[in-house]
């Protein structure tokens, strides 16, 4: 019987031992401090860098609408003044008076469109953007009016901004694809320049 005792005591030793090892490992292995920077750092780097990116894509896309903006007010003076009459611009032909105006960061060719309307009131002139039935622009609707001297004119440009950086929805695309529809106006009479 002491025999036995004896064996159940030494068995049990050899855990107890164990047991107080797995504790100073664990121990240890809370206040080890080597790596805790990189384990971190992966943890923030993700949403901060999203979110840096989202930040500077704003930025971007505030700017490009204060370049179209520009774009739309000195293109504009192009017709006010009769400059556009003067050279028969049609609507191609001011579409790339426009795009001389706009810095690289547009590709005005392909996602510039440009609408030119007269109006005999300014209460009857229209800064609508033309959408289709779906809430999507209309490309379609473009045309081109410079209009006589005292003319209303409405100098409407849009462009389809893409944008590459969604955190949690489409909050900065406004249209089908992931792209922000950009629009420019301005609204003018002309002068008498004939």
């Amino acid at each position: 019987m002491f025999a036995s005792a004896v064996t159940t005591v030494s068995g049990i030793a050899p855990r107890v031992r164990a047991r107080a090892g797995q504790s100073n490992f664990v121990k240890r292995f809370a206040r080890a401090q080597e790596g805790a920077a990189a384990v971190e750092f992966a943890l923030v780097a993700a949403p901060f860098l999203a979110l840096l990116f989202a930040i500077i894509e704003t930025a971007l896309v505030f700017f490009a609408g204060q370049t179209l903006e520009y774009a739309a007010t000195q293109s504009g003076r192009l017709i006010m003044t009769g400059q556009a009459d003067a050279a028969a611009y049609d609507q191609t032909a001011f579409k790339n008076a426009v795009c001389a105006r706009i810095v690289a960061l547009f590709d005005c060719q392909n996602n510039l469109y440009v609408n030119v309307q007269k109006y005999s009131t300014f209460g009857a002139a229209s800064t609508a953007t033309p959408f289709d039935g779906s809430g999507q622009f209309d490309k379609t609707k473009m045309g081109y009016q410079a209009g006589n001297p005292g003319d209303i004119i409405v100098v409407s440009l849009y462009y389809q901004w893409p944008i590459f950086v969604s955190l949690f929805s489409d909050n900065l695309a406004t249209q089908n694809g992931g792209n922000r529809l950009l629009v420019a106006t301005s609204v003018f009479r002309n002068e008498p320049y004939k």
